[in-house]
């Protein structure tokens, strides 16, 4: 028998979104119809001018190694687009690109937290913050957002959660899991209370280009005190429905975290898929771009206001109004404690399991977001999957 494993690898525990979209496309493929609700993935296909970029990078050589942190023309869009869109001023070697923006997480975080290190993750959180952050030996501090306040902390709750450990925040606005933004007031003031404490900001803003009547974006690293303490992460998957296309970025002021970021990312991954990045390039560069994201916005606009409605319209079913992102984050927990198909459900695990077994409606349980009361729906899927998906889970709690 070989030695054990690392402890670190008990530290981490497979994605619940993908756990879920494993077992979904298992049934699916025993010939079972499922409505899947579980990952959160565009299903509009990549914009055609992306896609012609990738395939003309592979048919005129581009397909060898690039400097780790990226090609030139890639790193100094992504500066001109950080200025232009969240007026944020970042010369390109302040830029690394990385293969996703869940790799550039891993990777800033990897370089700043140390054994016995706090990070405060407001709660509900995207299901990977924490393990990355027990993966770097630090500690997971969840500070609660309720529902009532649209899952959202306040500056007081931040500054009751902060310590002599704490190193650093996670900032993710849009969020997942409930789609929750901060405004600029309230931004500013989470803003002053980490700009006096002196953390680290980690700024998740993958779904910036998704906000919903009218809402506008606010990176937290404009404001007063938080340009050289943010890190802003950002990416393609959501906004260019480039999911697969594994592209995503860091820019920091910081020499000495862009240079750890890079020297990690030289001896892990090296640089991202070469095509990949001239595909990237076009994205932000391509005149055409912009309006096509639009339409995919405003698609999602429409698909949320009717997952709200029907939701909402199933008794013990409360489904507050996200202002962002794809995803709805209802309330189930009045049917705890209740049979539903025969099954005795007590958790947020317990339900979404019974609506996949029993339902064929593929959702993921609120306790891996931290706050076990609810689950997650992406309406990333047609209206007509909406529809139907949502009557399974109405006909499901009938009983």
């Amino acid at each position: 028998m070989p030695k054990p494993l690392a402890k670190r690898t008990k530290l981490i525990e497979e994605s619940p979104t993908l756990k879920v979209s494993a077992r979904a496309g298992q049934m699916i493929r025993e010939g079972i119809d499922v409505v899947n609700f579980g990952v959160g993935e565009p299903d509009f296909d990549t914009p055609v001018p992306i896609c012609d970029a990738g395939v003309k990078a592979i048919r005129t050589g581009k397909t060898r190694y690039t400097p780790v942190p990226g090609i030139p023309d890639l790193r100094a869009a992504i500066a001109k687009k950080l200025k232009e869109d969240n007026g944020l001023d970042y010369e390109p070697a302040n830029v690394v690109v990385s293969c996703g923006a869940k790799h550039s997480l891993f990777n800033v975080i990897l370089s700043i937290v140390e054994e016995g290190d706090e990070v405060i993750i407001p709660a509900p959180y995207w299901v990977s913050y924490p393990d990355m952050v027990k993966y770097a030996l630090g500690k997971p501090v969840h500070v609660d957002g309720p529902k009532s306040k649209g899952f959202l902390i306040s500056a007081k709750d931040l500054k009751a959660a902060i310590t002599p450990k704490t190193k650093a925040i996670i900032l993710n606005s849009p969020s997942n899991p409930t789609g929750g933004i901060y405004n600029k007031e309230q931004m500013g003031q989470l803003a002053e209370v980490i700009a006096k404490a002196g953390i680290w900001c980690i700024s998740d803003e993958i779904y910036e280009k998704l906000l919903y009547d009218g809402a506008k974006h606010v990176s937290i690293a404009s404001f007063p005190g938080m340009k050289d303490i943010t890190v802003t992460v950002n990416g393609h998957s959501k906004a260019f429905a480039m999911t697969g296309w594994r592209i995503g970025y860091i820019a920091s002021t910081s020499k000495e975290l862009v240079k750890a970021v890079s020297n990690l990312q030289s001896q892990s991954t090296s640089n991202p898929a070469t095509p990949c990045q001239y595909a990237a390039l076009t994205a932000l560069t391509d005149p055409t771009i912009p309006p096509m994201v639009e339409i995919m916005r405003q698609e999602f606009e429409k698909r949320r206001d009717l997952i709200v409605k029907l939701l909402n319209a199933i008794p013990g079913v409360d489904c507050p109004k996200p202002g962002g992102a794809f995803y709805v984050f209802p309330d189930v927990s009045a049917h705890y404690g209740k049979k539903i198909a025969g099954v005795d459900v007590k958790d947020s695990m317990g339900f979404a399991e019974v609506a996949l077994e029993k339902g064929h409606i593929a959702i993921v349980p609120g306790g891996s977001f931290g706050n076990d009361k609810c689950v997650r729906f992406s309406y990333a899927c047609s209206m007509q999957t909406i529809e139907k998906g949502v009557k399974r889970l109405a006909d499901l709690l009938k009983g």
